[in-house]
């Protein structure tokens, strides 16, 4: 074993779940061989902590960094507010000068409030819809956090948000009152959440503008005539999809606007900043319930968002990434054409996914994560692009990827049997309890 796969070992004793974050665990990639930790990442290159480097073809910071690890710019403009002081007694100007410059990407809206995990951004979103609206039953559509209020759909039939995301998310310790108070239902089903609405007094709409696919037969702009028509508050959680496309929301694509929306993930690059952004007549309910804490206030996730926006507009880092993607989703497709072998691609460019259609898709992911580690790459079914990203990294990659894809085709046709070149246990595909 390596320097992180003992430290691993150790942090499952002493971290419950082994992270802080589900989709960071190694079981999700290559249980009992995946790298764990790293010691240093620049652009899109991960080295770990027996120095071993590895080109990130996988999700670069879960998503968050789309100009690259260590962008010097937006670096820079970190190390002189930590030279300069990053807490106070005073706050920080530099959230004034991010609210001003949000509301100005997005005029439909008049005011913002800042966290720094997208969890938080959605339970001050839902508290400050439910205090605007008056009401307490929400309709969601995607994944929204952690947080109790999301997970207690679950509480409602069983696996109620395992079409959003992940499934077996266990509502432990989510107190069962809550029980029907969060209502999901199915992306590009507009009769599914009208009868929701009709059926039940739902004050808020949230939902992600999109993830594996996008609308059909005007499905946005239904639900926000649905919105509007019944006085309902709608919420676009854009923590992952937001900058991928477009200077911003997603919804620019789409031209549908809405009451309020969250931004997250690639808005510091790598550094902690979330925000919620939304017109002053749902806003200014913030006044009316109670939406506080200490760290919102630090200076450096404000400070790497301002940068990151210039950076941003400066090298269109959203065209850059969609290209990129589309190349890669391409890319899998003439390779799985190739080898004959049965794929289904899904997600906006740069945020692109497949699986095999076969009863050992699981087995072949974790064969995938074992075999290209070797070859120098962290990579799994799913690519985050980056700036970074050179067409030189996706030839390599895929030159690599080719040699995978022949076993795996070999294991189709029976001449490989999958369970003989595992050296590990198969990856997870949701959400389970560790040991």
């Amino acid at each position: 074993m390596g320097t992180g796969q003992e430290l691993y070992k150790k942090a499952k004793s002493l971290i419950p779940g082994g992270t802080m974050l589900l989709s960071k665990r190694p079981e999700m990639f290559l249980p009992d061989h995946w790298p764990s930790y790293f010691s240093k990442a620049k652009g899109c290159k991960v080295w770990d902590l027996d120095g071993k480097e590895f080109l990130d073809m996988s999700i670069m910071g879960i998503g968050t960094n789309t100009l690259g690890y260590g962008n010097d710019e937006v670096d820079a403009a970190v190390l002189e507010t930590v030279k300069k002081g990053n807490m106070s007694t005073l706050s920080c100007p530099e959230e004034v000068y991010l609210a001003e410059r949000l509301i100005e990407m997005n005029p439909w809206a008049d005011m913002v409030r800042f966290a720094r995990s997208g969890g938080e951004a959605n339970a001050i979103a839902i508290r400050i819809a439910r205090a605007a609206s008056g009401k307490d039953k929400v309709a969601i559509c995607g994944y929204h956090g952690w947080h109790d209020w999301y997970l207690s759909a679950n509480h409602n039939g069983g696996d109620d948000l395992s079409g959003h995301l992940l499934a077996g998310l266990n509502p432990g310790g989510v107190p069962k009152s809550l029980k029907d108070t969060v209502l999901p239902f199915h992306y590009n089903n507009y009769e599914e959440l009208v009868d929701l609405v009709e059926n039940n007094d739902i004050g808020v709409i949230k939902m992600e503008v999109v993830r594996n696919f996008g609308p059909e037969d005007n499905f946005l702009h239904k639900v926000r005539e649905l919105a509007t028509r019944k006085n309902i508050v709608l919420i676009f959680d854009e923590c992952t999809s937001g900058f991928r496309e477009t200077f911003g929301g997603i919804y620019k694509k789409y031209g549908v606007e809405p009451d309020v929306a969250m931004f997250g993930k690639t808005i510091g690059n790598g550094y902690a900043l979330t925000a919620v952004v939304g017109k002053k007549s749902v806003m200014e309910a913030a006044q009316n319930t109670f939406i506080s804490s200490t760290f919102w206030t630090e200076r450096i996730g404000p400070t790497a968002a301002l940068e990151t926006l210039k950076v941003m507009e400066k090298v269109k880092s959203w065209e850059v990434i969609t290209e990129i993607g589309l190349n890669m989703k391409q890319g899998w497709q003439n390779l799985a054409n190739l080898h004959k072998l049965d794929i289904t691609i899904s997600g906006i460019p740069a945020l692109s996914t497949y699986s095999f259609n076969s009863e050992n898709a699981l087995a072949y992911k974790t064969l995938i994560a074992q075999e290209m580690l070797k070859k120098g790459f962290l990579a799994s079914t799913n690519f985050y692009a980056a700036t970074t990203h050179t067409e030189n990294d996706l030839d390599l990659y895929f030159n690599a990827l080719s040699e995978v894809y022949k076993t795996i085709a070999d294991c189709e046709n029976e001449v490989l049997k999958i369970e003989n070149l595992l050296e590990g246990p198969i990856c997870h595909g949701g959400f389970k309890r560790l040991n």
